[in-house]
């Protein structure tokens, strides 16, 4: 199987607590490297995430205000003190996978999963998409991980380990904070249907839908697999499609 097979960019967007970081958990550890590209399209991962941004910025503004300093990113109940900062995530993102570009064996073999998740709060997915660079829209499919409010909230209670807050499987949010920043989300009104095109930029972008309303990312089973294969294959058909078209 050539690289023409494998997805290069992959935008894994939900909810948190939705079951983002367990496909990509499943995808890079439960199967095995040639399993993985033939019946998945997804070659040695590369993962982009928001979070780790996030949690540093936590961190350093907790340290700025133990040294009675004025704290520059949130404020002490963890809300950013300016909505710039959302876009900056972005920004933070787009360089990433610059930067993971000079690299040749990332760029041939490899798939970049991006993951993140955004509310209508804080300008939604239209907002952060349209934020994305070139390079990431001219390689990017996405997946949304669709989970109803309530399954999403109960998760994100759940999975709370108090000895690892700063874990990408182990944080959680405030029941009040998921409510303010995430029970409304605008996915369903830029992406019609469970499988499509988006336009972003002037890029048609390929998207599906993964349900997981029965929480069969936390299961890390076969079902799980047999979905992902599914999902994963038509994703894959769609964006060799686009690039046909062009």
């Amino acid at each position: 199987m050539g690289n023409n097979d494998i997805l290069p960019l992959v935008l894994l967007v939900a909810r948190p607590a939705a079951g983002k970081s367990e496909i990509i958990e499943y995808l890079a550890n439960k199967i095995e490297d040639s399993v993985r590209s033939k019946e998945y399209h997804i070659g040695q991962i590369n993962v982009i995430d928001d979070f780790p941004f996030l949690w540093r910025w936590f961190e350093e503004d907790d340290l700025l205000e133990s040294m009675g300093k004025e704290r520059l990113f949130t404020d002490r109940d963890g809300y950013f003190k300016d909505e710039i900062y959302w876009d900056l995530l972005i920004q933070l993102i787009n360089l990433e996978y610059a930067k993971s570009l000079k690299d040749s064996d990332i760029e041939s073999g490899y798939t970049t999963i991006i993951e993140f998740s955004r509310g209508k709060q804080h300008g939604g997915y239209r907002r952060a998409f349209s934020l994305l660079s070139d390079a990431i829209l001219k390689n990017l499919a996405i997946m949304y991980v669709d989970v109803p409010w309530e399954e999403s909230l109960r998760k994100n209670r759940k999975r709370f380990n108090p000895q690892h807050p700063e874990s990408i499987l182990e944080h959680s949010l405030p029941d009040e904070k998921m409510e303010f920043l995430y029970r409304e989300c605008d996915f369903s009104e830029i992406a019609h249907g469970n499988q499509g095109l988006i336009t972003i930029n002037k890029h048609e972008v390929p998207f599906v839908v993964f349900y997981n309303y029965d929480d069969v990312t936390t299961k890390m089973n076969e079902e799980l697999g047999k979905r992902l294969r599914f999902s994963l294959a038509q994703l894959w058909k769609l964006k060799s499609q686009s690039l046909t078209q062009k």
